[in-house]
């Protein structure tokens, strides 16, 4: 009888860790995830986790060859894109679109699709579930799922007072906080924020294209605190900024757990969470 006990439960761990898969990923000092793809069996690409998109897309600044992806009006379907052991069929890729350092392109959130996953900062890797995994020791917050991109909400407090902002999760870009130009200008943020460093740039028009990076003196997001938090936001004439970016320097700074219906989100700080801000100037 002992014995069957032994065996069943041998059974159950087997299949417990065959319902995980992991991908490891490189993390760059700009805060970027880099993964190593093989794309139609014949590309091998370093792609940037892009986690702002469900697709992938190639760079016109690789540095390697993707010539085995065949593009038309810069779309390419039905590709398949090797991670470690493991093949996901069908990816769409975009033609010619920046992406992050060090890398040939970007890949979203698509091979995901239907299933929980975890992004391990403490062990760079990617965790990948059928059913959900133990949450002990996790907060949990409400994910706003929209287009193939992830929001969240979470309070700012600015000049003694609180606001709930909804931020984009955006992966690619280094810095902490990037907000929003209605936010900015609404919040006088030029004025209610110490600002720490400033670049003025200009088009190809002559318009001014100022960027500021100021320190937000508390985020809080469900009950876990940051201090000090590096915050960009834009001034001058022109405008471009619609949405505000949690960007990948407080991505980092926590583990991730996703549920596989995109609902709720959890987070445990993560090994980076006391590590100084990226200084984008």
């Amino acid at each position: 009888m002992f014995k069957n006990i032994s065996l069943l439960l041998l059974l159950s761990s087997t299949i417990f860790i065959k319902s995980q898969e992991k991908i490891p990923f490189r993390l760059t000092k700009h805060n970027n995830i880099i993964v190593k793809t093989l794309v139609n069996g014949k590309d091998s690409l370093d792609l940037m986790f892009q986690i702002a998109m469900e697709d992938a897309s190639i760079s016109p600044d690789r540095t390697r060859k993707a010539d085995h992806i065949l593009f038309k009006n810069e779309i390419s379907d039905g590709n398949t894109v090797k991670i470690g052991t493991k093949e996901y069929k069908n990816i769409r890729f975009f033609d010619n679109e920046l992406t992050g350092h060090e890398a040939d392109g970007k890949i979203g959130t698509g091979i995901f699709n239907g299933k929980a996953f975890k992004i391990d900062y403490d062990n760079h890797q990617f965790v990948v579930y059928d059913t959900m995994p133990d949450l002990e020791g996790y907060s949990s917050t409400p994910l706003f799922f929209n287009d193939g991109q992830f929001f969240i909400a979470a309070d700012n407090i600015i000049d003694n007072q609180q606001q709930e902002v909804y931020f984009l999760l955006q992966s690619g870009y280094s810095g902490g906080i990037l907000y929003s130009n209605e936010f900015a200008d609404g919040k006088q943020l030029d004025q209610k924020l110490k600002v720490s460093g400033e670049k003025i740039l200009k088009n190809s028009a002559g318009q001014s294209v100022i960027t500021k990076q100021g320190i937000l003196p508390f985020l809080k997001l469900d009950n876990i605190i940051l201090k000090d938090v590096s915050a960009g936001f834009f001034a001058g004439d022109l405008k471009t900024q619609k949405v505000n970016y949690f960007g990948a320097d407080l991505l980092r700074r926590f583990n991730w757990i996703f549920d596989a219906d995109r609902n709720r989100v959890y987070i445990q700080k993560s090994k980076y969470f006391n590590a100084p801000y990226y200084k984008i100037i």
